[in-house]
Formats: C-alpha cells, sequence, structure tokens
C-alpha cells in the first residue's frame, strides 16, 4: 500500500527539522509592473523560492490594465485582482486576510509605497515573517526598516 504524504511530511519523517516557509505574495501592479522597471514575475517567482514557497500569488491590476497584461500575469502562474477602486485599500484588505491565515507563514508584499507599512506591522504583531520586494527608485525607506527581510528586485536593464 502507498501513502500519499505532503513534502512537509515527508521531511518530518526522514527526520528534518527545517520547516518549508508558505508564503502569500501580493504584488502592487500599478506601483511595480511598469515598463520602465520591466519586471519579470517569473524570475521574482523563483528568487523567493530561496525563501520558501508562494502558496498565495495575487497581482492587483486597475481597472485601465491592459488585457495583455492581465493573460501575462496568469500564464506567470499569478491571480490577477482587478479592481475598481484604489488597488492599496484591495490590497491591504487581502494582505491582512494573510496575516489571519494559518498556513501562511510569510506576508510578502511587491511594492514601493510606504502606504504598507501598518499592514507589515499587523502582521509582525501576529507572529507572521514579513518580506518585502521593491524595485529602485522611490522604494519606501519605511517599508524597508520595517519589513524582516527586504528583497531589491533588479529590473532587466540593469
Amino acid at each position: 500500500m502507498i501513502a500519499i504524504v505532503s513534502l512537509d511530511d515527508l521531511r518530518q519523517r526522514l527526520g528534518f527539522k527545517v520547516k518549508y516557509k508558505h508564503i502569500g505574495l501580493l504584488v502592487d501592479g500599478p506601483n511595480i509592473l511598469r515598463k520602465e522597471f520591466n519586471i519579470n514575475l517569473d524570475s521574482v517567482k523563483k528568487r523567493l523560492l530561496k525563501e520558501g514557497q508562494v502558496k498565495v500569488g495575487k497581482v492587483f491590476l486597475d481597472q485601465y490594465a491592459p488585457d495583455k497584461l492581465i493573460e501575462a500575469v496568469t500564464n506567470q502562474g499569478f491571480e490577477p485582482v482587478i479592481t475598481s477602486t484604489d488597488v492599496d485599500v484591495a490590497m491591504a484588505a487581502e494582505a491582512i486576510e494573510l496575516v489571519y491565515n494559518p498556513a501562511i507563514d510569510v506576508v510578502a508584499l511587491m511594492t514601493r509605497d510606504a502606504d504598507f507599512q501598518p499592514v507589515l506591522m499587523k502582521a509582525k504583531a501576529r507572529g507572521k515573517e514579513t518580506l518585502v520586494l521593491g524595485v529602485e527608485p522611490g522604494f519606501s525607506t519605511a517599508l524597508r526598516n520595517t519589513a524582516d527581510h527586504v528583497i531589491i528586485i533588479s529590473t532587466a536593464e540593469d
């Protein structure tokens, strides 16, 4: 008889004590996915494999996002979230959901916007690790100083 077990169960049975972290990644589309930055979401996902496994991956876009961008986000394995209101509000609400999700170990935000600092503080207060991915120029110093981990994503031109 063959029993199907999860990767975490297998590691535990083999005596590994390292827990593979489950990451919830939220991307501020209008702030990050700009032509001048030329960000490749696939390389971002690969970079995050060093930190853990992305269990939730959502890209927040406004109502004016082109269809090709929405298709590209979907093709890279992310869930596009289109909002007719301020993207920051929808993303912050989803981030708080991640804070209260027991299956998520790390709340990761890909943004440059200091408006998300209270979300990071709430996540840390609830025992979640926090990770911020950002792009220069304009990457908030407040976000960098609040997050447990910071990753600066290099643009394709670099």
